[in-house]
């Protein structure tokens, strides 16, 4: 039995749009496939999620449109990769409010990450103008760079 309901056909867009991306999980392997991430394991690995709970989101995504599968062959047997699709992409200025918001509005651990927007190899302020050169930014040419902030000496 599911515990919320079934909002794909509901006149509101914020409800049909949290009826596809209202998990969490979602927008963590979101977040995963704009760093670059394409296989189960590295999913795995970097969110440390259940395998079940993983190939049910990574279906899930697959169907809403936010995802495809591409074959590859392995040592021993063929395998998916999941590549972020053009629907996928444009919820990147929703992750980027996100990670914003979470600067903004929560407490930052002693040891923690923070996502850059880069545009090639230079950061940027802003998701939408790269504040180095000034040229309007699109999910295509701009990426997510993870720097790892070490706890400061004698923190916890």
């Amino acid at each position: 039995m599911s515990l919320r309901q079934d909002w794909s056909t509901h006149p509101c867009p914020i409800a049909r749009s949290l009826d596809v991306v209202g998990d969490p999980w979602v927008m963590l392997i979101l977040r995963e496939a704009l760093f670059g991430e394409r296989r189960f394991e590295r999913f795995r690995h970097r969110l440390q999620v259940a395998d079940n709970v993983l190939s049910r989101r990574l279906n899930q995504m697959v169907d809403a449109g936010l995802l495809r599968r591409e074959s590859y062959r392995g040592k021993q047997r063929t395998h998916d990769e999941y590549v972020i699709t053009e629907a996928g992409a444009d919820l990147l200025p929703v992750l980027d409010a996100l990670a914003q918001w979470g600067e903004k509005h929560t407490q930052t651990p002693p040891a923690h990450s923070r996502m850059s927007i880069m545009h090639g190899d230079h950061r940027t302020a802003s998701p939408a103008t790269c504040t180095t050169c000034g040229a309007a930014l699109t999910a295509a040419d701009r990426s997510y760079q993870r720097e790892w902030i070490p706890a400061a000496a004698g923190r916890p």
